[in-house]
């Protein structure tokens, strides 16, 4: 068989070919890394998701140990599922905001937003996790009007730069007489003091500002629903690349399927208000009996470290927790005294729903406020501030403070200072203060209620201590009574063997 060795010009070919074919997987490969990194991938490289919001009560405020609220708690989940760390950015103005988010100078926006169609010509919504309608309130002293006709020639409030407004431009060109004024600078809760107050007679705002405050607010009854159901959604910048934007709306998904979406929802929404019934009342009682005792040694230590008293110590963890140690909320809050993750990190606990941490981190938390409040602030005003600031954060009450004294009032005085802290909750005060939005009807009744357990816990105590004693007592005499007994009956019979011509009869 004849091999042929191959000609010149085939090896040249060959090498060319392996030349070009090395050239194209090369090229291949450039072209390969050189595709620039997805949306999603850049974020994940910066470890930072920038969101814009709106400082309110139902999107994001600053509670006693952070930020919190019903959006902010919903985005910082989608964050912590990707591993970010979440910055939140404040913008109240809502046509800048849908500007920035446009201009992608954020990576989205969650500010309780209406997905209208007039605005997704600037952005684009993701699956909406919330449905509202637009609802119309009365002042209770007015005939409850039935429909939109019963308006014409009467004024009706609105939100400036809302969804209601828009709603009202397109039912005027039904209703021609249809008369509202915009109100800037104002957040819902504050359209419905006013009308609760009698200085407005109709507004229009969400269902679900209407369920959080309906029993603040009793004068502002509903009439009837303005729209029909709209959905709330984050918006995005309307782009190519929907990495981001996808595993948002995956995430959506996945906490609507897990009920976590329903958990976040009732604890911010659902503010049940009911009397305390006997059966409470009873519950309370039990408790008192049966759960306190077990954390009583702990608590008398940790008050004895910090200077405290340990029956105040035994009312903040009930009104927290209910005395229960692995008491939780999706929050973040746990344990006994119902601490943060970053205020038990900064207390020096390790572990939250061990009682005895949660008890020493809650106690030194409380001595730390008492310290860093002005010493001019003394005696009772003192720990009811104090109490407040352990609800609330010490920066709302110093807010408070600031405006008791603007308004005219004590800013050292509990009774003026929780008179004007309602007020934070309102956009005309908080876009002024320090620390912004808080839930200034809260730390009121916190306070009320917490030095309520503390006198019927000392109560309680003192019972105890009291029945101890008279048992001791008792027993005390009981033996002596008996002992007593005993050494008549010896005598009795020494005397009887000792008489002659005694008879014993049995």
């Amino acid at each position: 068989m004849e091999i042929r060795k191959p000609s010149v010009l085939v090896i040249k070919s060959i090498l060319t070919s392996l030349v070009i074919g090395s050239l194209l997987i090369a090229s291949s490969v450039l072209l390969v890394r050189s595709t620039p990194p997805t949306q999603l991938e850049q974020v994940l490289e910066a470890g930072e998701l920038r969101v814009l919001s709106s400082n309110g009560p139902t999107t994001y405020y600053e509670g006693s140990n952070g930020l919190t609220g019903f959006e902010y708690s919903l985005v910082k989940g989608f964050a912590d599922s990707l591993g970010l760390k979440l910055i939140v950015e404040d913008e109240s103005d809502l046509d800048k905001m849908l500007n920035s988010v446009a201009g992608r100078h954020v990576h989205f926006a969650a500010a309780g937003l209406t997905a209208l169609e007039s605005r997704a010509n600037k952005v684009t919504f993701a699956a909406p996790f919330m449905q509202v309608t637009q609802q119309l309130v009365y002042n209770s002293r007015l005939p409850q009007p039935a429909s939109v006709a019963d308006l014409n020639g009467k004024e009706v409030l609105v939100v400036a730069n809302s969804s209601h407004a828009e709603r009202f431009k397109a039912l005027q060109a039904e209703f021609p007489e249809l008369q509202w004024r915009a109100v800037i600078n104002a957040e819902m809760i504050d359209l419905l003091e006013m009308i609760n107050k009698g200085e407005a007679d109709y507004a229009v705002i969400d269902s679900s500002a209407y369920d959080l405050n309906r029993y603040s607010y009793p004068k502002a009854q509903l009439a009837f629903d303005v729209s029909d159901p709209q959905p709330l959604a984050w918006a995005f910048p309307t782009q190519r690349d929907t990495s981001l934007f996808d595993a948002a709306q995956q995430y959506l998904n996945s906490i609507k399927a897990d009920g976590t979406l329903a958990k976040v929802t009732e604890e911010f929404f659902d503010r049940h208000i009911e009397e305390v019934t006997t059966g409470e009342a009873m519950a309370f009682t039990y408790r008192l009996e049966q759960r306190l005792p077990q954390w009583i040694d702990d608590m008398k230590a940790a008050a004895a470290e910090f200077g405290l008293d340990w029956q105040m110590l035994a009312a903040i963890s009930y009104q927290e927790s209910h005395w229960k140690a692995d008491a939780r909320s999706h929050t973040g809050v746990r344990g006994l005294m119902m601490l943060t993750k970053n205020t038990a990190k900064a207390m020096g606990i390790q572990d939250r729903e061990d009682p005895k941490q949660s008890i020493r981190g809650g106690a030194k938390y409380l001595s730390i406020v008492l310290e860093r409040l002005p010493k001019r602030i003394q005696g009772e005003d003192r720990l009811n501030m104090a109490l407040a600031a352990y609800n609330q954060g010490l920066g709302h009450v110093e807010d408070a403070r600031v405006l008791t004294e603007r308004m005219g009032g004590d800013p050292t005085k509990w009774d003026d200072v929780r008179k004007y802290m309602p007020l934070l909750s309102k956009h005309q005060y908080y876009s002024r203060a320090k620390h912004g939005y808080m839930r200034g009807w809260e730390p009121d009744g916190f306070v009320d209620n917490v030095c309520n357990y503390h006198k019927i816990i000392g109560r309680h105590q003192q019972q105890e201590e009291f029945r101890i004693a008279t048992t001791n007592t008792g027993n005390r005499l009981s033996a002596n009574t008996r002992q007593v007994d005993t050494e008549q009956a010896n005598a009795e019979s020494n005397n009887l063997k000792s008489a002659p011509g005694t008879v014993s009869v049995l």
